[in-house]
């Protein structure tokens, strides 16, 4: 399969002056870019689980290795007290070792832990595997400029990932039996182990069936009332559910763009999953595909280059509704409407470009073989599109 991961360089380099935190969905291949490919460059490393009884007894009783190397923390977060904890040791032995801190939650956002680790740490969110990382392409972009894509794209890695999702087991057995069994086996444990060991859930069923509920949800405005009304829950319940989902990196929400020029919504988001395999029709599963690159090149931007990037969409009053904007600093750089064939460039996309001045639109279609520009529209295959990303 591949060596490296996206972000091996960048945490290398960041490990020599700070912590570096990685978070990231259940299987995701946190644990294996640790402990396998990030360590292999340190004469020596030390791996501690918290899941695992006998590490978590050598953490608590600050048993730490006589040699200086790479410390590796792996699913802390569970302990109630983990920052003060984490901070205690960098902060004592932050001359001797460095250390990597690995978990399935937002360790960024996660407040259960006392005191803050602020200015201590870089923080990268780890993604499934991608185009342009399966291609072993090394993505090249310059900001406001038009994105830059290979010639190399193969419409075979496309159709692996839209098949069998981005995640490392899947996608690497390739078999639509090991990927039924793999869903029905980390929904489980997500619910029944990760959540329930942190949140306090009481009607844990119900929540799992507002997972069940969600891959339906996929790419069109999320009613929370209308998932109030089908598991007959509270409007506060359902609001943290879907927060606690997010910060597991179960799914994640995008909205809409606001600007005054085109009388734009403030509120309804538009729901995806971080493993799109589990999205059944195979038009939103496309356009949950093309949401999750975007994502992982927003969030790329955000923790390894420290731009203010957002992946947002655009509808207004009118319902014209383009399927993704990014943004820097607020201001637009290129927005992508997601077909599974049309070639006609939309109507919507042409509309915003000259409202808000979009400097790039492009229309993203499945099939290979396409790339035109037609009314201002770059109209494009996805396999070569998505190289232009990370």
């Amino acid at each position: 399969m591949i060596i490296n991961r996206y972000l091996t360089d960048n945490i290398l380099a960041d490990l020599k002056d700070k912590m570096v935190f990685i978070g990231g969905a259940r299987q995701v291949g946190k644990t294996t870019l640790s402990k396998e490919i990030i360590s292999s460059n340190f004469k020596r490393a030390a791996y501690y689980n918290w899941d695992y009884q006998p590490d978590r007894k050598r953490l608590i009783a600050n048993e730490l290795p006589g040699d200086k190397g790479l410390l590796i923390f792996d699913e802390i977060h569970k302990y109630p007290k983990w920052k003060n904890f984490v901070k205690g040791i960098y902060d004592t032995n932050k001359d001797k070792y460095q250390f990597i801190v690995t978990g399935s939650a937002r360790l960024n956002i996660y407040r259960k832990g006392g005191d803050s680790l602020q200015g201590r740490y870089h923080y990268y969110t780890l993604h499934p595997f991608s185009t342009a990382e399966l291609e072993l392409i090394k993505g090249e972009y310059i900001i406001f400029n038009e994105l830059n894509f290979s010639p190399k794209a193969s419409q075979k890695n496309l159709e692996l990932l839209f098949k069998f999702g981005g995640f490392p087991e899947p996608i690497t057995k390739q078999s639509e039996r090991t990927l039924r069994r793999w869903h029905n086996e980390k929904l489980e444990r997500l619910f029944r182990e990760d959540i329930r060991d942190i949140e306090n859930i009481r009607d844990i069923n119900s929540m799992k069936l507002l997972g069940d509920l969600l891959p339906n949800k996929v790419a069109s405005p999320l009613s929370l009332n209308s998932l109030r009304e089908d598991l007959d829950i509270s409007h506060r319940a359902i609001t943290s559910w879907l927060n606690i989902l997010e910060s597991f990196y179960y799914q994640f929400r995008i909205y809409p763009y606001y600007s005054r020029t085109v009388r734009s919504l403030k509120k309804e988001p538009k729901l995806y999953l971080v493993d799109w395999s589990e999205v059944k029709e195979h038009g939103a599963r496309f356009e949950n595909l093309i949401a999750a690159h975007l994502m992982k090149f927003t969030n790329y931007l955000n923790e390894f280059e420290g731009y203010k990037s957002k992946l947002t969409y655009l509808r207004n009053i009118d319902k014209k509704e383009v399927d993704f904007l990014i943004t820097i600093d607020n201001k637009p750089w290129f927005a992508v409407e997601v077909k599974l064939s049309d070639t006609t460039p939309s109507k919507n996309i042409i509309y915003y470009k000259n409202r808000l001045k979009i400097p790039f639109v492009y229309q993203v279609v499945k099939q290979e073989g396409i790339d035109f520009i037609k009314d201002t529209v770059r109209v494009i295959s996805a396999n070569k599109f998505l190289t232009g990303l990370v």
